[in-house]
């Protein structure tokens, strides 16, 4: 008896063209977008993730495991930057008061100013690299796309949260 492993599902030219940009895409839009975030505000774009988070919670705060969630981030890598970022005075941590057990992390004032003070630049990178060269159609067919792809990566919704095209 052969115990031969199914053949795989080869892409064809029109898949391989799509997978490959697509790949493209995933390797180096991070790399552009952390690489101006460094320059202009000194933060990592996970940084810069972990206090947009945080600016947009209620009272600018979250448990730990939620801002982990949100960020797909482990609780240890988590942890990590939120040490770094408490070291400059953008972040502070403290005991969860419904949960002694919990840790919460909230955003500072001057961490408030950093966000505010770093937008501007970031939506200057994300229009150049991503919005801009778009026309709406194409925009709407991107966020249907993602959606497409989210629904496969992220069928809980952790990140996003309940999003759809033109939402």
């Amino acid at each position: 008896m052969s115990s031969r492993a199914p053949q795989p599902r080869w892409l064809d030219r029109e898949e391989m063209a799509a997978w490959i940009r697509t790949a493209a895409v995933v390797e180096l839009l991070p790399a552009a977008l952390d690489a101006q975030l460094r320059r202009d505000a000194d933060l990592t774009h996970f940084e810069y993730w972990v206090l947009s988070m945080l600016s947009e919670a209620q009272d600018r705060t979250l448990r730990m495991t939620a801002l982990a969630e949100r960020t797909n981030a482990s609780l240890s890598r988590l942890s990590h930057v939120v040490s770094r970022l408490e070291a400059r005075g953008l972040v502070e941590r403290f005991p969860c008061p419904q949960d002694k057990r919990a840790t919460n992390a909230r955003l500072t004032a001057d961490g408030w100013e950093k966000v505010v003070d770093t937008a501007p630049g970031h939506l200057d990178a994300v229009r150049h690299y991503v919005i801009d060269g778009l026309t709406r159609e194409q925009l709407a067919q991107l966020a249907a796309i993602a959606d497409s792809i989210l629904e496969n990566v992220d069928p809980s919704q952790r990140i996003t949260g309940p999003m759809t095209a033109g939402s």
